[in-house]
């Protein structure tokens, strides 16, 4: 070959500018691969990755999903690099091509750092819907500030990790060189770019295989030893990119109506009290989750356990309290519609749906058809959470939030209004109230960032983990607050419900179980105390609205996917939830985790951390569990996609 051959073959093959594409591109794996690291550091614990060969093979399994979201991520920049053009080497290409590289990248990529800390308050990686939640918050710049102060650490490894990575990008550049303006220059690029671009969707899919589905977060779950590792495999680029704008709500059909009305009985009447209208105060204590309460854990036999709730302990000794509850979704607005409309939430939000806007059957509703006044208490700018939209749908006639409050010297600077005062506020509505009432107060300070008012500096315990002296202060506002409705003349006819919206922290390893995220105390209390008691049974949110109903001695059908807690002989006593990108269905002795099509796990009651999948061992429970999980899905799908909500 002459040395005439030798200049003129780059400057038609092109190979120097395919080289630093892939360099390039490999960059971006290099520092998936420390995104995923600091995510196990940061969430080692709750990941159940026991050795340094799990985790680098669970790393192995995850580049499919690193793959996907890095060819999303330079889908552009890609195309621009390999058009069949003559000026892909010129500096200001370079330069223009530079910049698209790192706005596409580092913006996606920066997403892994959000579940640094988010991932042990939800369990899962972020998806889409978050979004959903931050469009109703009015504050998102303070909320900004408070996180960017209180991770520090989180934004300066995303600061130096981005230097590094335009560093390294930096040192290997595209040489300029000015192409043969030649057919087969033209010929070869055309051939490059389109083989390189069916490679790139081969890589977006998953593989190339056509009677396959491009992988999704249940694909992550294939290769795991515990469900919680899927999340390693999974990264938070991957969950965001394949739920934007996804719909699940579909109908679905895998069971007969007979199963249906056998083991979900959507349609439930009670004729088990006298009818009667107390009045009903629900009270949502933000993010105080079961692991922090005394009266809850009796049982569970924690080395060393501390509870940080003495007034709850104090008022569960003259309640009905449940120590086997659960929620039925991970954000404060699943709360909400599991507790008060008895809808929850799987692997997206049904508040967060284009379903939502529908007539709804609720505790709501039935009690305002009975007569009461009901309303919504938060202390946060109105419209926030969703709370306000929610409500409206639900038919709340009153919302008193910080609007209404009007008195931002009780302002915490984040959130919303301190709950001693707020609990208060509501406490002097109340007495204002025609009776019967329904009330729902959803408490604020017991959330990030934590902090207590500076004149209670050092009255609480700050125990073990962040959240633990907020669980004491709001528990503290709630012992001012039945102090001082004790006094009045509805506290002795009324029914109070004490639930959380989801859990938070977690210290103990008991709560690090997969199947004991997420749980939270249920408790009723009257003055008169006919509801006392201690009840391990299954219990989730979705059971306090038919329970209160069964309470009241309301005898018409009504709809609801949960049971009535006082109604021994009723229909047996379930759990459902979603979580590590399954459904878990917990009744009798088994757990049982069903990925939308198939059952794919069945665990012993008492093996919570769901370590030992006994589905190759079915018994004929085993075989009923998986139709009453099916029955389930099926009747929540078909009845929120075809608005059957409302009886």
């Amino acid at each position: 070959m002459n040395k005439k051959s030798i200049e003129v073959m780059p400057k038609i093959f092109r190979g120097n500018e395919y080289k630093v594409l892939l360099y390039r591109l490999l960059l971006a794996y290099v520092f998936y691969f420390f995104a995923r690291l600091l995510f196990f550091i940061y969430n080692a614990s709750l990941l159940n990755i026991s050795s340094t060969y799990e985790f680098f093979r669970l790393y192995y399994h995850g580049l499919a999903f690193d793959t996907t979201a890095i060819l999303y991520s330079n889908g552009l920049f890609i195309i621009l690099s390999i058009i069949p053009a003559v000026v892909n080497t010129k500096r200001s290409y370079q330069n223009m091509l530079f910049y698209v590289y790192f706005i596409c990248n580092i913006t996606i990529w920066s997403t892994n750092f959000i579940d640094l800390i988010y991932y042990r308050f939800i369990f899962s990686r972020t998806t889409f819907a978050v979004m959903d939640s931050l469009e109703h918050e009015s504050n998102k710049m303070v909320l900004f500030s408070n996180f960017l102060v209180n991770y520090w650490h989180v934004f300066l490894l995303l600061f130096v990790l981005s230097a590094g990575w335009i560093y390294l990008y930096k040192k290997v550049k595209v040489r300029p060189e000015t192409p043969m303006i030649h057919g087969k220059y033209f010929i070869f690029s055309t051939v490059a770019f389109l083989g390189i671009v069916t490679l790139a969707i081969g890589g977006i899919r998953g593989d190339f295989k056509k009677s396959t589905r491009p992988i999704n977060l249940l694909d992550a779950n294939r290769h795991v030893t515990n469900v919680s590792q899927g999340d390693f495999v999974l990264n938070t680029p991957f969950a965001i990119i394949r739920t934007l704008n996804v719909n699940t709500f579909k109908n679905v059909y895998m069971v007969s109506d007979k199963d249906i009305e056998t083991y979900v009985q959507p349609i439930k009447e009670y004729h088990n009290n006298p009818a009667s209208k107390p009045n009903v105060v629900v009270l949502i204590m933000e993010s105080n989750g079961r692991e922090y309460f005394g009266s809850f854990n009796k049982n569970q036999n924690i080395p060393g356990f501390k509870g940080y709730t003495p007034f709850v302990d104090s008022l569960a000794q003259h309640s009905l309290i449940f120590t086997n509850a659960y929620a039925n979704g991970f954000k404060s607005i699943h709360g909400m519609s599991s507790i008060l409309a008895g809808v929850p939430s799987f692997k997206d939000a049904y508040t967060s749906s284009a379903f939502v806007k529908q007539k709804t059957q609720s505790l709501v509703s039935v009690l305002k058809e009975e007569g009461y006044d009901t309303s919504f208490f938060h202390g946060a700018p109105n419209g926030s959470m969703g709370f306000l939209g929610f409500g409206n749908i639900l038919g709340i006639e009153h919302y008193y939030g910080k609007t209404e409050y009007n008195n931002d010297a009780d302002f915490d600077g984040v959130w919303g209004i301190w709950d001693e005062p707020f609990f208060h506020y509501m406490k002097t509505v109340l007495d204002k109230k025609p009776q019967p009432f329904m009330a729902t107060l959803f408490s604020v300070s017991s959330h990030e960032p934590y902090k207590v008012p500076e004149k209670y500096a050092g009255k609480f315990p700050k125990g073990d983990v962040n959240i633990h002296e907020g669980i004491g202060y709001s528990d503290y506002a709630l012992r001012q607050f039945f102090a001082a409705a004790e006094k009045e003349p509805w506290f002795k006819n009324t029914i109070f419900v004490l639930v959380a919206d989801h859990a938070n922290t977690i210290f103990y390893d008991e709560y690090r179980k997969e199947f004991m995220r997420n749980t939270v105390p249920i408790l009723f209390y009257t003055a008169d105390e006919r509801f006392k008691g201690v009840n391990d049974d299954w219990a989730q949110q979705i059971d306090i609205y038919p329970t209160i109903l069964d309470m009241i001695g309301y005898q018409k059908p009504f709809r609801s996917w949960g049971r009535s807690l006082i109604n021994e002989g009723g229909q047996e006593p379930f759990v459902i939830k979603f979580s590590a990108n399954l459904y878990q269905y917990m009744s009798g002795n088994y757990i049982c985790t069903f990925d939308g099509k198939k059952v794919v796990g069945f665990y012993d009651k008492d093996d919570k951390g769901m370590l030992n999948n006994l589905i190759s061992k079915r018994t004929p429970e085993m075989e009923i569990l998986e139709i009453k999980v099916k029955s389930f899905i099926q009747d929540y799908m078909n009845r929120i996609v075809d608005k059957k909500l409302d009886i």
